[in-house]
């Protein structure tokens, strides 16, 4: 996809505005995972050799349209400061004649924090209004916010009709290594698909079935497959209502599981292994079970090229982590080039101590899987227009 790329504009003495994808836990008044943090460092850093004057712009959470004291992001500035080596000054906005004073008063190589975008509702109808008031503060606007460019938001797609616009070196970076994923991905290519809800990857597992040479389906979708085979799946999650289309994505390059960890709730200690042709009426599966693990690592370990998006079980919980964790290391010892995307697995692999091992991490979740199904994204969309 051709994008405007950072590397093209001239920031000298500019004031750059910079979308990025914050969207980050919290504990208190503390960053539980900076992951995101991490991955910006290099923009910003490019931006302040360059001798811009950076103001930066993020979400926190949901706050619908309302000011929401835990959802400030004096927490965030805080912490980019420490991993920065350097002062970021936090406003409590994000638009309006207080804020354009303090933006129009940096000096080069100052970084200056917006407030939460989604205190205003208009962020979200992707009001051109409000997206014409941010883009005062600024003389260039750059899009590092992969995780949210399927979001047609005031600050990733109206915006880039008031300012020059271009590619963050992570946005560039998470589009070059996505693209080349559907188009010349070393075989054989494995994916492996987790997470709640079929309805959440049709298009993607759709997609995914044509290009990969095997598709993996674990976590609590591959109960809606099962069911879907006319096995018995218990109290398992099931959405019922995709039963069809789920039984019309199976192929032979559709791996499901053979066996499943049950138990009668996420918090019993007390669990058992059944084969998927056997599960019990009073109990739910939680997890995907060793022969499952040992035939998933068998395809993994052949492969050149790995995606996986959406752990295997609830690895929150320690009786149902196995399959999460033992797939985990056996795509991060496969030798494969390894993608990783989705907040709940990324949190997985970092829990197991496995998440630097991978070649690339994914920060967008939503975004990557809409990406690799074939759709355009709103704030890629807006950007290639700028080109």
């Amino acid at each position: 996809m051709e994008l405007p790329l950072l590397k093209d504009a001239d920031v000298k003495g500019k004031r750059v505005l910079v979308r990025f994808d914050y969207n980050v836990p919290l504990k208190g008044e503390k960053v539980v995972d900076d992951t995101r943090l991490k991955e910006s460092l290099p923009t910003i850093k490019y931006l302040l050799e360059g001798h811009a004057k950076v103001i930066i712009m993020s979400h926190l959470g949901r706050p619908r349209g309302k000011a929401v004291p835990e959802m400030r992001l004096d927490a965030v500035a805080e912490h980019l400061s420490e991993l920065l080596h350097k002062d970021v000054e936090k406003v409590n906005d994000c638009v309006g004649g207080e804020i354009k004073a303090v933006a129009e008063s940096l000096n080069e190589g100052e970084i200056l924090m917006l407030e939460n975008l989604r205190f205003h509702s208009e962020e979200e109808a992707n009001d051109e209004g409000f997206a014409k008031q941010l883009a005062e503060l600024a003389e260039i606007y750059v899009n590092d916010a992969f995780g949210v460019s399927h979001r047609a938001n005031a600050s990733v797609v109206a915006i880039t009709k008031f300012l020059p616009s271009y590619a963050g070196l992570l946005l560039q970076k998470e589009v070059e290594t996505l693209s080349k994923l559907i188009d010349k991905a070393k075989r054989p290519f494995v994916a492996v698909l987790g997470g709640a809800k079929v309805s959440d990857k049709i298009g993607v597992i759709r997609k995914l079935a044509e290009k990969a040479d095997y598709l993996l389906i674990g976590g609590a979708m591959m109960f809606t497959f099962l069911k879907s085979e006319g096995k018995e799946v218990g109290r398992s999650l099931v959405e019922n209502e995709k039963l069809e289309v789920a039984n019309s994505l199976l192929n032979e390059e559709v791996i499901l599981p053979v066996d499943a960890v049950f138990a009668e709730t996420a918090d019993s200690s007390e669990t058992e292994v059944v084969s998927v042709d056997s599960m019990p009426k009073d109990k739910k599966g939680l997890d995907i079970g060793p022969k499952t693990v040992e035939i998933f690592s068998e395809k993994i370990s052949s492969a050149k090229t790995i995606l996986w998006n959406g752990p295997m079980g609830v690895f929150e919980s320690e009786p149902f982590s196995k399959g999460t964790f033992e797939l985990g290391k056996a795509i991060t010892f496969s030798g494969a080039t390894t993608i990783l995307g989705g907040g709940d697995t990324i949190a997985a692999m970092e829990r197991a101590g496995l998440k630097e091992k991978f070649t690339f991490v994914s920060t967008g979740g939503g975004a990557m899987l809409e990406f690799l199904e074939g759709k355009e994204l709103p704030a890629l969309a807006a950007l290639k227009g700028k080109k």
